[in-house]
């Protein structure tokens, strides 16, 4: 009996751990949930001068916080299953070749696409790159999530300008980050000491 208690024990902090956070548009009410995240996004944060709200922003417009979140499947005739629009992959939405990118120029081996601490980093490591090599500004949400979209090479000839669907995209996760932001400033101190306990009980 005893062992079996242990066993639902793990599969409810497991279960709880994967689940994507039950209030997304509340940067407070995410980081009460998941008590470990505000201290991986504060590493990442400070590791690569990338904002809190910024990199959370494009991890919510990426994969709603589905920790193996996998692109739309693709079908023949509209019918025949033709495999997935692409091979990205997890919180970060992440391609095989810029996680492999990322783990060579990072030094973060082992790193896993579905596991938090992992993918908020790599977006921290992908917005200082876009930074240092495409002279995008921190707190530019818009134009970062653009490069991360397109690719720096794709930024640079402003790939963007024939998709008005992406540039809607980029103006959501440039409000979302504005509406973080706003939250943050509200909640941080809490998360910081460790008052955000609270709302677990």
């Amino acid at each position: 009996m005893k062992a079996i208690l242990v066993a639902l024990l793990l599969l409810s902090v497991t279960a709880c751990s994967t689940s994507p956070p039950r209030n997304p548009g509340d940067i407070c009410a995410i980081f009460r949930e998941k008590d470990d995240w505000y201290g991986d996004a504060k590493s990442a944060s400070k590791k690569w001068n990338s904002p809190i709200p910024v990199m959370m922003s494009i991890m919510y417009q990426e994969s709603a916080f589905v920790a193996k979140a996998k692109p739309p499947k693709k079908y023949w005739l509209g019918f025949i299953p033709a495999g997935r629009m692409s091979d990205a992959y997890g919180y970060a939405q992440a391609k095989d070749s810029t996680w492999a990118w990322y783990v060579d120029k990072s030094g973060n081996w082992g790193a896993d696409r579905d596991d938090f601490s992992d993918a908020i980093d790599f977006i921290g490591w992908y917005n200082n790159v876009s930074n240092k090599m495409v002279g995008i500004n921190p707190n530019d949400s818009y134009s970062l999530y653009m490069a991360y979209h397109e690719g720096h090479g794709g930024f640079k000839k402003r790939s963007f300008n024939n998709k008005p669907w992406l540039k809607r995209v980029a103006g959501k996760v440039t409000s979302r980050a504005q509406t973080y932001t706003a939250q943050l400033a509200r909640c941080e101190k809490d998360l910081k000491s460790g008052g955000w306990f609270f709302g677990i009980f």
